[in-house]
């Protein structure tokens, strides 16, 4: 390439560079002025994990009846859930534990939002039930909800019916049967008042019989059928925007549902049977609780397991939504025993005492780098600065966006980082440094040496990365914060090398200083080592050399070859002889 081609190509490159800095500052920026829907203002400042800055602590007690102890096995799924919960929110570094053989603690970095604070608080188990009947609390006329359930994205209102009359001469034949509501069941429904407290705390109520509640606003009351699908039967759910026939994205947000196998058959029962009738008995709700978060109309037979919640959804609500449905069924219920604030488990110490550790292997690498690579350490130097601002602006991002939280497992992952940037310029160097002694020019050496250093410098990253997320994808807490930081800052290196430590190198061998193999540019071949080894056991000794430093130089090359390239050269010599 052309020396013109070869500065237009690195210019380019280090306007890339440029490009991308200047855009995460400009998100950022952006985000501290104008507030979004979904979240919190943007800031500069990265939050800090529980370990950092403290939180809030929440302990959990199982509710047992007399005599019932819960197991290990069901401890753990609890805790499981809980934690996946609480990642849901988008809250991470927070700690899940148990805490003797009942209780679970979980301890949340920062002041949680109350959504964060009901997902854990509302521990009780997620149900699907029928509706029997529904009023507007203190009214007498019966109405549906404004929310559909269907297999295609749509919505719709159930409109006012009669009222059905009580009955206790039959037994139901199925979750929808009127005849689960007998005149006592009734004679509750009518006295309910859902302005008041109404279920006790802990209550369980028994899945094969219809029970009288509220829904969480306290705006509707209900009398429901039996459980007939039970919430540890979905396999996901998740909130989006739906699309038209033609495939075309709309504004109008859903929650979507998938049921495993078992979830499948039964949900695909109940909006068979669900589906013929009329508004309200066409409504399945779903408890937690005891409960009723969400109560919509079947539009469609739903037998494939996939089914979508539809109506006067936001994006804020529509995930809510999917949150308690995702992560709402619990083996056990569990009670809140306490909620209080917690304060930092190290604190502003322990991060500063992080901080000094980094800074002073930062100052490690800029003094060798000056020592061994003299004036090439304005390119490390640069390389460092611009991982450290690249690293900086993007957990500052994940931050604000993503809830991302820095611990000191984390800041340690950044400190590693150092070593892993130092290595890529390293061998760059060294690369450069191989092809000057070739005899090749430094313009030349450069090109030649980055050929060979980046397949190098990809294969290192790449087993960094792959060890990273490894341990992210299979640990927890505070190893998952060391593995993500370590994870970006590797992605981050391989872009510095490319956009920064490779052009500057094109551009530096262009000048006069670099190019004429000054002593201190760190290219002059004579301050460099008088043996170079060739492959296979040779040595090559520099040119130009006296006597006397040929002589050394070639006794330093005969110890630096291995036991078995030295038999293999007797031979040689012997055949040759």
């Amino acid at each position: 390439m052309a020396a013109s081609g070869i500065v237009k190509s690195a210019r380019k490159r280090l306007i890339w560079l440029a490009v991308v800095a200047l855009g995460l500052v400009g998100i950022i920026s952006l985000g501290t002025v104008y507030n979004t829907a979904t979240g919190p203002k943007a800031t500069f400042t990265p939050e800090l994990a529980l370990d950092l800055q403290g939180g809030t602590q929440i302990i959990l007690t199982p509710q047992l009846s007399n005599g019932q102890q819960i197991t290990a096995g069901e401890l753990n799924q609890a805790v499981s859930i809980i934690r996946q919960r609480v990642d849901g929110t988008g809250v991470s570094e927070a700690s899940i534990t148990t805490q003797g053989n009942n209780n679970i603690v979980v301890s949340i970095p920062g002041v949680p939002d109350d959504n964060t604070l009901k997902l854990i608080e509302s521990s009780a188990k997620l149900q699907f039930r029928a509706v029997l009947y529904t009023s507007q609390n203190g009214i007498t006329a019966q109405v549906g909800t404004s929310s559909g359930a269907s297999a295609s994205p749509s919505a719709s209102a159930a409109p006012v019916s009669t009222t059905p009359t009580a009955t206790s001469s039959a037994t139901p034949t199925d979750g929808s049967d009127l005849n689960w509501i007998t005149p006592e069941l009734r004679a509750k429904f009518d006295a309910l008042d859902c302005s008041k407290e109404f279920r006790s705390p802990g209550q369980v109520d028994d899945d094969n019989a219809p029970i009288v509640t509220c829904d969480t606003s306290g705006y509707f009351k209900y009398i429901l059928g039996p459980v007939e699908v039970q919430g540890s039967d979905i396999a996901d759910a998740s909130n989006g925007t739906t699309t038209t026939s033609t495939g075309a994205s709309t504004s109008t947000w859903a929650v979507n549902l998938k049921f495993n196998d078992l979830g499948t058959k039964q949900f695909g029962d109940v909006t068979q049977r669900l589906y013929p009738l009329t508004s309200p008995r066409n409504q399945f709700a779903v408890t937690l609780d005891g409960y009723v978060i969400t109560a919509p109309s079947t539009n469609a037979v739903i037998s494939n397991g996939n089914a979508q919640i539809t109506g006067s959804f936001t994006a804020a609500s529509s995930k809510s939504l999917a949150d308690q449905l995702k992560y709402g069924a619990l083996p056990i219920g569990f009670t809140v025993q306490s909620n209080e604030n917690i304060s930092a488990t190290l604190g502003s110490s322990s991060l500063s005492a992080g901080l000094l550790a980094g800074a002073i292997g930062l100052l490690i690498v800029i003094i060798y780098s000056f020592f061994q690579y003299r004036g090439l350490a304005v390119i490390t130097i640069g390389s460092l600065v611009i991982a450290a601002v690249l690293t900086y602006l993007m957990v500052a991002l994940l931050s604000w966006r993503q809830g991302y939280r820095l611990s000191l497992a984390g800041v340690t992952g950044l400190i590693v980082s150092i070593g892993i940037t130092a290595d890529s310029f390293i061998i760059y160097f060294e690369r450069v440094r191989d092809e000057l002694r070739e005899g090749r020019s430094l313009t030349a050496a450069v090109d030649m040496g980055w050929k060979r250093a980046i397949r190098t410098i990809l294969v290192s990253d790449g087993i960094s990365f792959l060890a990273a997320a490894v341990l992210y994808t299979l640990t927890v807490g505070s190893v998952k914060g060391f593995a993500f930081t370590l994870g970006l800052t590797t992605v981050i290196d391989v872009a510095v090398v490319v956009l920064f430590t490779h052009p500057m190198l094109q551009l530096l061998a262009g000048t006069k200083f670099f190019s004429s193999g000054h002593k201190w540019s760190g290219f002059d071949v004579k301050t460099m080592s008088a043996v170079a080894y060739a492959g296979r056991g040779q040595f090559r000794i520099a040119e130009g050399l006296g006597s006397g430093k040929a002589a050394k130089a070639s006794k330093e090359a005969t110890k630096r070859q291995t036991i078995a390239e030295r038999k293999a050269q007797q031979n040689e010599n012997g055949e040759a002889n």
